[in-house]
């Protein structure tokens, strides 16, 4: 009940304080904030690549099933900027981890050597993301030598050049 006659008494006299000459302060009660509408919201929110997002790449080096072996770390570059709403969230050469899952070498009989990338990780702007996806690169076999059955002939290693395109994949949303 005194808070209500402090209150009221203060209304008053800030009502009567140009008449009386006394300096007008403003009240000590915050003005109302402004209603928050769905376009602030968002903006509040931090904006973000959703996961499972498409991310083409290449090899930063050559790859090939004759030098590589099952666990070996791989590097490769982003090909274009991903785009978000508009904006930039993967610039293009963003670095791209993988590690050789799987590897055979060619054999007799014209069979080709094959090898397998599991994407790992992104940097993005510094900071590693998870990414998913796998890309199997197989060399070219030498039918004919499977025709004729031949033991002295074999297939040819799997190769990947730098600016052969894969596809890999975000695993969780990349904040921009």
């Amino acid at each position: 009940m005194k808070t209500v006659m402090s209150a009221l008494s203060a209304v008053a006299l800030s009502a009567a304080a140009p008449s009386l000459g006394l300096a007008q302060t403003e009240p000590a009660v915050p003005a109302p904030a402004a209603p928050m509408t769905a376009a602030s919201a968002s903006e509040a929110v931090a904006a973000a690549l959703p996961a499972s997002t498409l991310v083409s790449v290449t090899p930063e080096s050559e790859i090939s099933s004759k030098r590589v072996e099952i666990g070996q770390k791989v590097s490769f570059s982003v090909v274009n900027d991903v785009l978000e709403a508009g904006k930039v969230a993967i610039p293009r050469g963003s670095h791209v981890t993988g590690t050789i899952s799987f590897k055979t070498g060619k054999a007799i009989g014209g069979k080709s050597g094959k090898f397998e990338v599991t994407f790992n990780t992104i940097n993005v702007r510094g900071k590693d993301y998870a990414m998913r996806g796998t890309h199997r690169q197989e060399g070219k076999g030498n039918t004919v030598a499977a025709v004729f059955g031949s033991m002295l002939v074999s297939g040819r290693s799997a190769v990947m050049q730098p600016g052969d395109f894969a596809n890999a994949f975000t695993a969780e949303a990349i904040p921009y």
